[in-house]
């Protein structure tokens, strides 16, 4: 299972509970459905990075996937 605090790994339980699901499905579909709200900014800021680094987006798709490419800003957080 994901590292979660205390309070939101007892929220999850207790969501899937009145979901009927096992916390870990009941995670999995939680974050599906935040990663589907967040899917536009996502998509955004990937023709921001990739424009920044003169690439193309698919490209810079394939190469994050691959893991062969890294996010200079996330880094130097």
């Amino acid at each position: 299972m994901i590292q979660l605090g205390e309070y939101y790994q007892d929220m999850l339980i207790l969501d899937a509970y009145i979901t009927g699901r096992t916390p870990s499905a009941q995670a999995g579909s939680l974050l599906g459905a935040k990663l589907q709200e967040r899917e536009p900014k996502i998509k955004d800021r990937l023709h921001y990075l990739a424009n920044k680094k003169g690439i193309s987006v698919d490209d810079l798709i394939d190469q994050v996937l691959k893991g062969n490419v890294y996010n200079d800003d996330v880094l130097e957080s």
